[in-house]
């Protein structure tokens, strides 16, 4: 079974980075196989000694920092929205249990912010995607929240304003301590530190001038292989060329790949899976019934904390 979904997963090509590749496969197959007529010809087209024209050495190093750059960008932005989704979920049991109900005008308003914690991951996420406010979020706020929300440059940060604003009410009402306003604003303070993190990952590209040096010296290096290898590959250069370039096309469009964490690409993280994930968990929230009592003293919740 193991060895069935490893040749499975080995032959797949949805999510692989074949399509965005094999032009620049075939473009150097193609040259290759030219190289190999103009041989056949006569034409003195074989350098063996054209290896250090551009160091294979060099290249490895410098596709491996470029693989490992991206990669940590990637597992960084996993790291933050791991810390959202505990946040959010952190949150949404304190505003459930540890703010007083004195009418069912209450229920209601902390059903309402509970659902504002999930908006803030969509409008998170459809924002790291430069995408519009849409009917993701029209479900989980008021339509008149919903219509302002359209007009806003960073609508996260415009959701963390009204569930704040929601805390400071609640004290004022005395339906929450000074120590518990405390706890929950720092929480909802690491919530907005997770979206600036993730904002720096995306307004922090690789450096233009390094992704174009790298493929420039792709480029080189790829179609000089064919003047290497022909005198003693012949007709199988093109094949050969053909292979290599496919590993390090490959290799490094994984990398631009998941340079960006939030996007569409299949590579990227599952943000819709993830924040449909917390809906869930927020709507299973709800159906609890909280013991607030248990949250009266200040220093109990120390202690939970």
């Amino acid at each position: 079974m193991r060895d069935h979904n490893w040749f499975k997963l080995a032959l797949t090509f949805k999510g692989s980075v074949i399509p965005a590749i094999y032009k620049r496969v075939i473009f150097c197959g193609s040259f290759g196989f030219f190289i190999s007529i103009l041989d056949y010809l006569g034409v003195p087209v074989s350098f063996t000694n054209l290896d250090g024209v551009v160091s294979s050495i060099v290249l490895g190093l410098l596709l491996v920092f470029r693989t490992n750059t991206a990669y940590e960008r990637f597992w960084e932005g996993r790291k933050i929205w791991g810390t959202l989704v505990n946040n959010i979920r952190n949150l949404a049991r304190l505003i459930w249990v540890a703010i007083d109900e004195k009418s069912l005008e209450d229920r209601k308003a902390k059903e309402n912010n509970m659902k504002l914690l999930v908006a803030f991951a969509v409008a998170t996420k459809l924002h790291l995607r430069s995408e519009g406010v849409n009917s993701e979020l029209e479900s989980l706020m008021p339509p008149a929240r919903y219509f302002k929300l359209k007009t806003m440059n960073n609508p996260p940060l415009e959701i963390a304003f009204w569930i704040g604003d929601y805390f400071q009410s609640q004290y004022q009402r005395n339906c929450l301590g000074l120590y518990q306003l405390n706890a929950l604003n720092d929480v909802l303070n690491s919530m907005v530190d997770m979206l600036g993190s993730s904002e720096r990952i995306l307004k922090t590209p690789i450096p233009l001038a390094y992704s174009i040096h790298l493929k420039q010296l792709l480029l080189i290096y790829c179609l000089l292989l064919p003047f290497q290898f022909v005198d003693s590959l012949n007709w199988a250069t093109g094949a050969i060329v053909a292979l290599i370039s496919f590993t390090l096309f490959g290799i490094e469009e994984i990398g631009e790949e998941i340079e960006n964490p939030f996007g569409h690409d299949p590579n990227d993280l599952p943000l819709d899976a993830i924040c449909a994930t917390m809906r869930r968990n927020i709507e299973d929230l709800i159906t609890l019934s909280p013991s607030a009592s248990s949250f009266k003293d200040d220093n109990q919740i120390a202690n939970i904390n």
